[in-house]
């Protein structure tokens, strides 16, 4: 996580020394040769503080998501920023350009929560339960309350979040799949 937060600093550097030429990777919306953005978008950022204010709770969501292992982070990774990036092309208003990391730190925020109930195991609740008393006032950022702020990209992001739990849940132990069938009683006549 470090790396990949040392790398969106290193991308606004080069951003801000090339006149913002990266902010043109953002995701304009329902214009179909900018869904080849949908990716990119989430690793650029419309300045320093955009980016400050995305780094931490990035890196410290980011490392518990990744605790589970690193391919199926990185699959949920993709999918929150499809989800969140597709939401942004159709439903952003139109002549705005949406770029950021914001999505896929509220894909976290929403993964996090859910992963522990859809995979029924009590430590990942835990940690759902910390990141939402930590972390639980980002929900108000999927509401249109901040202009200039892509409540779309958050709110896409968190749904592609949840999904991403759903469709990556863990298998049941071979306890529960294996469990011994009760025993019957015989008909009684």
């Amino acid at each position: 996580m470090a790396g990949w937060v040392a790398l969106l600093w290193v991308l606004e550097a080069v951003d801000a020394a090339s006149g913002h030429a990266l902010d043109t990777f953002g995701v304009s919306p329902r214009q179909v040769g900018e869904l080849r953005d949908v990716v990119p978008a989430a690793f650029v950022h419309f300045g320093f503080d955009h980016l400050a204010a995305n780094s931490v709770p990035l890196l410290v969501l980011g490392f518990l998501a990744a605790l589970s292992g690193t391919r199926r982070f990185l699959a949920v990774v993709l999918v929150i920023v499809l989800a969140g990036g597709l939401g942004v092309w159709l439903t952003a208003p139109a002549h705005s350009t949406t770029g950021g990391a914001s999505g896929v730190v509220f894909g976290l925020f929403g993964y996090l929560l859910t992963r522990g109930f859809v995979d029924r195991r009590v430590g990942d609740i835990v940690v759902g339960a910390l990141v939402a008393v930590v972390y639980g006032s980002l929900l108000w950022g999927v509401l249109p309350t901040a202009a200039g702020v892509s409540w779309q990209g958050h709110l896409f992001g968190l749904l592609g979040g949840v999904a991403a739990a759903f469709a990556f849940r863990r298998p049941r132990d071979e306890r529960e799949t294996t469990a011994p069938a009760r025993a019957r009683r015989p008909w009684q006549v």
